[in-house]
């Protein structure tokens, strides 16, 4: 098993203890600032590990990578869960606390390692999860779980609306589903990207308190946002919405880190709107969809990709006005 580096930060008046996982490129110290506003009576000892990766071109460490089809390296996350689960077990040995008792936190990378942590079936399910912008791999969860045990597990997860690295749609269909498995969990929206918002800490303040009264809270997901002139597809639906479409479409492959998907999203939308009915418009995550990515060869995004009777026609690469896309999709003439 791996062997973390941590820090321990724990007051005389610790009586209780929190495990608190940093994301990616980050260390130990990055969420010890949060403490002033998440413990501020000192009622935790609070156990800070550090990532066993260095990141390259960063002061910061990483608890797993991605690889070139950009899906999570799965047996690396499986190594540092197991190397967290014995840094929570030699914790609670250490201060006197039982397994049960113990709020696993953490934000990103960390927030889902903790999530993961948490539910998994052969670990004593702790007394709460907190994850500030989770990033998870799945679905499905990549852990095993216990359906009765989870429901006992009070859940909180703080995401941002403009989230650009883990999208939004993303957390909540995982607050979806731990809903769907009876488990209690409250979910918060903020309008912001990847991040920890003040509003979150008082939230997060609020929910630490309940929970360690012996209350399960919960808050529904909110509905989804109305649909705009592009729609998504997924790698289950893209037989159906792009190959088998009556209509030539049009495909934006995208990812929410890429900042010149961003610039060329309204352009995309622009063409959904002027086009209607004679093409379809719909976009791919290729983050959440590494597979058609790789099917079509997508190593280079924003792409603009045309279909027309169940094949891939044109393409256009790259950030660029709406005259030179519609010219690289064959498009200035209506057909």
């Amino acid at each position: 098993m791996t062997d973390l580096h941590v820090e321990v930060v724990a007051p005389p008046t610790a009586q209780r203890l929190l495990l608190l996982v940093h994301g990616f490129g980050a260390d130990e110290r990055d969420l010890a600032g949060l403490l002033p506003y998440l413990d501020p009576d000192g009622e935790y000892a609070v156990v800070l590990p550090r990532g066993p990766l260095a990141v390259p071109g960063t002061p910061g460490y990483a608890w797993y990578t991605w690889g070139p089809d950009g899906a999570p390296d799965l047996d690396r996350f499986a190594a540092s869960l197991a190397a967290l689960d014995g840094v929570l077990d030699a914790a609670c040995l250490e201060h006197g606390v039982d397994r049960s008792a113990a709020i696993l936190g953490g934000f990103s990378q960390g927030a889902g390692l903790a999530l993961a942590l948490g539910l998994h079936a052969d670990r004593a399910t702790p007394r709460g999860v907190l994850a500030l912008s989770p990033a998870l791999p799945g679905p499905p969860l990549p852990v095993p779980v216990d359906d009765e045990a989870i429901t006992r597990l009070p859940v909180l997860i703080e995401h941002g609306s403009e989230d650009p690295v883990v999208a939004v749609d993303r957390a909540r269909a995982l607050a979806r589903d731990l809903e769907a498995r009876r488990v209690p969990t409250t979910y918060v929206e903020f309008p912001m990207g990847h991040g920890v918002a003040m509003e979150g800490l008082h939230a997060a303040r609020a929910w630490l308190t309940a929970v360690e009264a012996g209350e399960s809270p919960s808050t529904p997901v909110p509905a989804d946002p109305p649909q705009g002139p592009v729609g998504r597809v997924t790698t289950a639906t893209f037989a159906e919405e792009v190959l088998r479409s009556p209509l030539p479409v049009i495909v934006d492959f995208w990812a929410p880190w890429c900042q010149p998907c961003r610039q060329v999203s309204p352009i995309v939308e622009q063409i959904a709107v002027m086009r209607e009915g004679a093409y379809r418009v719909v976009k791919v995550n290729i983050d959440e969809e590494p597979a058609l990515a790789q099917e079509y060869g997508i190593q280079s995004i924003p792409l603009i990709a045309l279909f027309r009777n169940g094949r891939l026609e044109r393409m256009s690469q790259g950030a660029k006005p709406r005259p030179q896309i519609e010219g690289d999709l064959g498009m200035l003439v209506i057909p």
